[in-house]
C-alpha cells in the first residue's frame, strides 16, 4: 500500500446498500479512499467485510425500524412531509386515497411529483398489472 501521509488519497469508491428495492428501504452508503485504485478497492472489500462481519449492517436495520416506532411527527402531519406515510411491519405505507370503484385486486401505492400524481398497481407481475390511475384536477383518480 502507498504510503498514507503522501497527501490526500485521490480515489474513491462509495457503496449504497440497500435493504430493499422499495424507496422506503434503509440505506447505508459507506465511502473509502485510497492512494491507489488497487489500495482503494482492498479498503471497500476490507469495509464491506467489517461491515457483515460486526454486525452493523444488522444493527442499522434495528436502529431504524426502532427510530421509525418511536417518531411521533407533528399535530396534523405525521409523517412530517407532503405526503403523510404510516409505517407496518417496518416498511413505509403511502396515505393512499379512497378511490371509488377500482377493482385492482393487487393494491396500488401512490405516487406525489411536483405537477403530477398516479396510483400505481403493485403486482409483481408486469404482464398482470393493471392500468394506473391518474390524479384529476378535482382531485379524484381515474384511468386515462
Amino acid at each position: 500500500m502507498t504510503d498514507p501521509t503522501a497527501g490526500p488519497a485521490p480515489f474513491k469508491i462509495g457503496f449504497t446498500l440497500k435493504a430493499a428495492s422499495g424507496y422506503d428501504a434503509e440505506w447505508l452508503t459507506p465511502t473509502v479512499w485510497g492512494h491507489s485504485a488497487e489500495e482503494t478497492a482492498k479498503r471497500g472489500a476490507e469495509l464491506l467485510t467489517a461491515l457483515k462481519s460486526e454486525g452493523l449492517i444488522d444493527l442499522t436495520a434495528k436502529a431504524a425500524e426502532y427510530a421509525r416506532s418511536q417518531f411521533k411527527g407533528s399535530a396534523g402531519n405525521p409523517g412530517g412531509g407532503s405526503a403523510p406515510k404510516k409505517f407496518q411491519g417496518g416498511k413505509v405505507q403511502p396515505k393512499k386515497p379512497a378511490v371509488a370503484d377500482d377493482d385492482c385486486p393487487h393494491g396500488r401505492s401512490l405516487v406525489e411529483k411536483a405537477n403530477w400524481a398516479a396510483m400505481f398497481c403493485n403486482s409483481q407481475d408486469d404482464s398482470d398489472k393493471c392500468e394506473p390511475l391518474w390524479r384529476q384536477k378535482d382531485g379524484s383518480f381515474k384511468a386515462r
